[in-house]
């Protein structure tokens, strides 16, 4: 195999957007951000998704506009009681399990969150590290240095070693400009661009075949 390193998306990769976790995690922070913030509920859902798009994550849009505590911030919007939405999927563990790469979890969460859900989906024995917002805070996915920070992280310093596993085709296209490789996972996986990834799956068994040698 000629990758050494696999690093994992979190939310909505390591369980699928059909939980309804991912959703509910975003109410959160809508409600974070009327209660907390005083932002008229008009405007929040289109400033949240605003900060998203133009800081990489709400929390930094939030921490460069209204001065947010993070760790505030994280605990109130994880805080959902994930065994009614997370259910363990053992082929999902045998897929990762079989796998000979180093494997980390790369996410815009904070490790306490990361550690909830992997403890839930039953997969907190499989990984290495937790790259989690804090890890390479200034930054985050998609933004360049925070792929340098994880690679260094994971002790591998050439990205073409390296695969981005994420739902997310923004993340995996930033994956490849920076030399690494990436798979778009998903529902709507198939219908995105080859642009965006140098795969695309949505069977966690067809895993071990697209990290195959080439």
């Amino acid at each position: 195999m000629r990758f050494t390193t696999v690093f994992f998306d979190l939310d909505d990769t390591l369980y699928p957007s059909s939980t309804g976790l991912w959703a509910a995690i975003r109410e959160r922070m809508n409600i974070y951000m009327r209660e907390r913030l005083g932002i008229p509920a008009n405007d929040v859902p289109q400033m949240r998704e605003q900060y998203f798009k133009m800081y990489g994550t709400t929390l930094r849009g939030l921490q460069e506009r209204h001065n947010v505590d993070k760790e505030d911030f994280l605990a109130f919007v994880h805080d959902l009681p994930l065994k009614d939405y997370l259910t363990p999927d053992p082929i999902l563990w045998d897929v990762i399990a079989s796998l000979p790469t180093r494997n980390l979890i790369f996410t815009n969460a904070d490790v306490n969150h990361a550690r909830r859900v992997l403890t839930a989906l039953k997969l907190d024995d499989l990984f290495e590290t937790i790259v989690d917002v804090n890890a390479v805070d200034p930054y985050c996915k998609p933004m360049p240095e925070s792929f340098a920070i994880a690679m260094e992280l994971a002790d591998e310093p050439d990205p073409r070693k390296c695969v981005v596993i994420d739902d997310l085709p923004r993340t995996t296209r930033a994956a490849l400009e920076v030399g690494m490789a990436s798979l778009l996972y998903g529902c709507d996986a198939h219908i995105q661009g080859s642009a965006d990834a140098s795969g695309v799956f949505t069977d966690w068994s067809h895993l071990p075949i697209l990290l195959g040698d080439e």
